[in-house]
């Protein structure tokens, strides 16, 4: 059990027939308020033993911003409960409230009653600010998410656009057909482009696996068009069906050349 002072001060009588107009001394007086844990760990204020034990439900007129609700809880309840009550009219988490009666926000601990809670009392509820700023960067971050899904799916489409180009080639140069070299470098640059647009995506969460994974996909077909770069380029246009050959053409020797004199008489 834990005990909270207070203290109060109030001025004595004026003395009678002394013909001194000043106060007598200061009285001090004490208050002290004695609070216990509940088995749940929540700290409120000792009830006296000797109160009655009736102990009937009050109605409380509560506004939340610009909603009004009404709602029925036991005179004798803590605000704390008030508050779990609350949960699910309001929306917010017991932590994020704060229930102002008279002008002063209420502790958990604090009893309706013994805090001059009546029937159809009235409760004002505020979000704690806190409590606000969390969620505002919880809604930022899952927008930017969002935003990294949908430039991620983007680029998807247009790899899957691009595979089927590399496809198509690789079956050209598979079946021996030329290929113009200009056609595989541009489109190893639109992957490139692509890589580009994924790097600039700031991913958090599970976008960062998809992310990855459409990089994979951009570094594979780019391998596979170097390679079918390589083997397009040892291929021949009509050169099919033409095999090299070391064997060198024989002439016939030209008969030696005879001299010729002129013969003179």
């Amino acid at each position: 059990m834990m005990k909270k002072k207070r203290m109060s001060g109030a001025y004595g009588k004026m003395g009678e027939g002394s013909g001194n107009t000043r106060p007598s001394s200061y009285a001090s007086t004490e208050e002290e308020t004695d609070w216990e844990k509940r088995p749940g760990g929540m700290l409120v204020q000792k009830r006296n033993q000797n109160a009655g034990v009736s102990s009937p439900d009050v109605r409380l007129r509560v506004v939340y911003g610009a909603v009004r609700y009404e709602i029925y809880v036991n005179s004798q309840a803590t605000f704390g409960e008030v508050k779990k009550r609350l949960t699910a009219e309001t929306g917010l988490q017991p932590s994020e409230q704060r229930v102002i009666f008279k002008g002063k926000e209420r502790e958990n601990g604090e009893f309706l009653d013994m805090c001059g809670v009546r029937d159809r009392s009235k409760l004002v509820v505020i979000e704690d600010p806190a409590s606000i700023e969390r969620r505002f960067v919880q809604m930022r971050r899952n927008a930017k998410i969002q935003s990294a899904h949908r430039a991620i799916n983007h680029v998807s489409m247009e790899l899957d656009k691009l595979a089927d180009q590399v496809s198509a080639i690789e079956k050209s140069v598979s079946a021996g057909a030329k290929v113009p070299e200009v056609q595989i470098t541009t489109l190893i640059e639109m992957l490139m482009r692509q890589a580009i647009k994924l790097d600039d995506v700031a991913a958090e969460g599970d976008a960062v696996a998809e992310k990855n994974l459409q990089g994979k996909r951009v570094q594979r077909c780019v391998e596979t068009l170097e390679t079918l770069k390589i083997s397009n380029g040892i291929a021949k246009p009509g050169a099919a069906g033409v095999i090299p050959t070391t064997q060198w053409e024989k002439f016939d020797p030209s008969p030696p050349a005879m001299a010729q004199w002129e013969i003179f008489d």
